[in-house]
């Protein structure tokens, strides 16, 4: 059986067309050489001096990764989370441990009437 290579899709005006790189957290410069090798262009909404951009991550993209878009075609990237988005500056997240557990017996203890009786021989000193 003789295999035919495969030649890439081409859209209506015989543009082939190539799939989207995954940019999402790469950094600018990355960013940049992954969609030159792809075959797209990268734009930046949220930066205005996008070529100077270096050590900043990649938060969105779109299109998505994956999808087929003729070579060439532009993919744009946020550096920067929306309203909304996250960024709320929490930190690393610990999950709380259960507190606990609810059943057996409850008593209430009464109301003290007056404070406890210091004693006279304590030193909190030695």
């Amino acid at each position: 059986m003789v295999k035919t290579p495969k030649t890439p899709k081409t859209s209506n005006s015989d543009v082939p067309e190539v799939p989207v790189p995954k940019l999402v957290g790469l950094m600018a410069v990355d960013a940049r050489q992954a969609a030159h090798e792809h075959g797209v262009l990268i734009s930046a909404a949220d930066r205005d001096d996008f070529d100077r951009v270096t050590v900043e991550y990649v938060v969105r993209q779109y299109p998505l990764p994956g999808v087929e878009v003729p070579r060439n075609a532009v993919v744009t990237v946020w550096f920067d989370l929306g309203e909304g988005e996250g960024g709320g500056g929490a930190g690393v997240r610990v999950p709380r441990a259960p507190g606990p557990r609810g059943g057996g017996m409850r008593r209430e203890l009464p109301e003290p009437d007056e404070p406890p009786a210091r004693s006279e021989s304590f030193s909190p000193c030695p």
